[in-house]
């Protein structure tokens, strides 16, 4: 599993566009948002709670992100889900990112220059 230091800086914005895009399916609390980041990428990103949880409440400050508090087992418990701002941010994000993986992946599939055959 890759270190969270190690992951570089081309993945600015990733964070909240995967935040954005899980809570959309279902109301999650910010652990359960860091192991399903981990799970759903292949252990490939691993975003510790140090870095999901400033992001979420920016998002909710935001209006992006809505929260509801409970306890479980005696511990509160903060769900966070998308709002109507946040559904537009993510349908504009995610447009954004393709676009920028597409164009990314062109370059890369490209022939080396000056490589020879």
């Amino acid at each position: 599993m890759p270190n969270e230091r190690k992951q570089g800086t081309y993945l600015n914005g990733v964070p909240e566009l995967l935040i954005l895009r899980l809570v959309a399916e279902r109301p999650m609390y910010g652990y359960e948002i860091v192991a399903a980041i981990r799970e759903t990428t292949g252990q490939e990103l691993n975003f510790g709670e140090g870095i999901i949880y400033p992001i979420l409440h920016a998002l909710e400050d935001e209006g992006l992100l809505a929260t509801r508090r409970t306890t479980f087992n005696g511990r509160p418990r903060v769900y966070y889900r998308l709002t109507r701002a946040g559904g537009r941010k993510l349908e504009q994000s995610t447009g954004e990112w393709m676009r920028v993986a597409q164009a990314v992946r062109r370059v890369l599939g490209a022939r080396t220059p000056g490589a020879t055959e």
